[in-house]
């Protein structure tokens, strides 16, 4: 091994990281793109000095492990990725991006390592799994969250066992049920959260409480919960 293949190394590691990066910095994460960079290189490099950092010192005395170094990068980038996940109302955000941190530092090592075509691969599968994937996971998520819907009733409708006239067995899907009443109108304004349901068992409740006589509009909130 000469200089110039260990440079060679460290900027394969650097793009290749910054590709997974990019991905990253386009949806607004803290962990983004010189952040991926610098995990994918930090790890390549810790691979070349464990492999060749201790050649100097070998002798038929003097046995090394040359795995040791870079074994510290799998537990030790858990820092970083730890740093990435936060808590937002009482919601997990970040494990997408603490996972990709993680396999940078394995794309590192692999280039460090002078596995190249496996470097290059698995960024490839990883780009595919971040981006590619992702409108398939909002579809899966969106389908799995609760559904939002306000209706105009008349004036005192829901409380006199509206929801259980018209749904049936359906009625007890209804999570959340708040009745806004105005003074000058007979009318009603409903909100109802349901509990997250097929889209088509969805518009099989929208279509119900539609036909009932004391249900003036129902609309959808499309704004998730």
């Amino acid at each position: 091994m000469t200089d110039v293949d260990f440079v060679l190394r460290l900027m394969l590691a650097a793009v290749l990281g910054s590709l997974i990066g990019i991905e990253r910095e386009r949806l607004v994460w803290t962990a983004g793109l010189r952040t991926h960079m610098l995990v994918s290189v930090g790890a390549c490099l810790c691979m070349i000095v464990s492999a060749y950092g201790f050649s100097s010192v070998l002798g038929p005395h003097v046995i090394l492990d040359p795995s040791r170094v870079a074994a510290q990068v799998v537990s030790g980038v858990g820092f970083l990725g730890a740093g990435s996940i936060i808590l937002r109302n009482e919601v997990v955000k970040g494990l997408t991006t603490a996972a990709s941190l993680w396999a940078v530092a394995a794309v590192g090592l692999a280039v460090g390592g002078g596995l190249y075509v496996a470097a290059i691969a698995a960024t490839v599968i990883i780009l595919l799994i971040l981006a590619g994937l992702k409108p398939l996971e909002e579809r899966m998520r969106y389908q799995r969250e609760p559904v939002a819907l306000h209706l105009t009733v008349r004036r005192g409708a829901v409380a006199s066992g509206l929801l259980k006239q018209v749904l049936g067995w359906r009625a007890e899907r209804v999570r959340q049920v708040v009745v806004q009443s105005d003074e000058s109108s007979d009318i009603d304004q409903v909100a109802l959260t349901l509990a997250a349901q097929p889209p088509r068992d969805v518009e099989e409740m929208i279509r119900l409480l539609s036909e009932a006589p004391a249900v003036g509009s129902v609309h959808r909130d499309d704004q998730r919960l």
